[in-house]
């Protein structure tokens, strides 16, 4: 199975009710079974800046790559990326500058996911929604040692706390998952303007219940109604 045919996608991005620069940025690109959410960190033009840097390294990208090749594009694209936002930070003197990311790539009846930070990519399968990403930040350590559930880290004091991104090290640690694609599946990349305002249980019922035409919507929607003072960005995949 291809990506090419097999897939829909509708990936959408607001800034949200309360900021007044959008600092996301997406991709989406289901003709060549390549998205991307990034999220940028550091504050009006910087965060603006490392997110269309992440998104537009991934997509000079030239197409027709094999599933292997692309896989080793995507990879070596945010490093380069990596290694641009460093040096406009250091240019401008400007401190920190970053984006989460969390690229999803679709070959022949499998899928790899490359992320850093709290960018995140879900599944819906078989009625049964997963977090398939683990988060980059101080609240997900905690989460992971059983202090704190994924809806009480949003409000945690320290959510906004990322451990790692693109822009903020020397080398980029990227982790990477991968595993077979269903017909069936549904996937969601979303920055955390999405997961913050809308709890876990809100997401997965939107995921199981409404079409295609209008879940992307639907999500955006529930975040702007749960305080949307975030940007919010998220791509819904559906695989026939």
């Amino acid at each position: 199975m291809t990506a090419r045919g097999l897939v829909r996608s509708r990936a959408v991005s607001h800034i949200g009710l309360v900021r007044k620069v959008n600092e996301d940025a997406i991709l989406s690109l289901p003709e060549r079974g390549l998205w991307v959410v990034a999220d940028g960190m550091g504050g009006h033009a910087a965060g603006d800046f490392a997110s269309r840097t992440v998104v537009e390294a991934v997509a000079m990208l030239p197409p027709g790559l094999a599933a292997g090749e692309l896989m080793h594009a995507v990879r070596a694209a945010l490093q380069e990326a990596n290694r641009a936002i460093r040096d406009e930070a250091a240019r401008r003197h400007a401190g920190v500058i970053g984006a989460t990311v969390v690229a999803l790539i679709l070959t022949e009846g499998h899928f790899v996911a490359f992320w850093a930070g709290d960018s995140r990519l879900y599944r819906l399968r078989d009625g049964a929604v997963e977090l398939l990403t683990t988060d980059h930040s101080v609240v997900a350590d905690l989460v992971r040692a059983g202090e704190l559930t994924w809806d009480e880290a949003e409000r945690h004091p320290q959510s906004n706390a990322i451990t790692r991104a693109v822009g903020v090290d020397d080398d980029l640690a990227l982790d990477k998952i991968r595993g077979d694609v269903r017909a069936g599946d549904r996937l969601l990349l979303c920055s955390d303007g999405l997961n913050r305002y809308a709890t876990l249980e809100a997401i997965a019922e939107i995921l199981r219940r409404e079409p295609f035409e209008s879940v992307a919507d639907r999500l955006l929607e529930r975040a702007l109604e749960g305080g949307g003072a975030d940007n919010v960005s998220l791509i819904v995949v559906d695989v026939a």
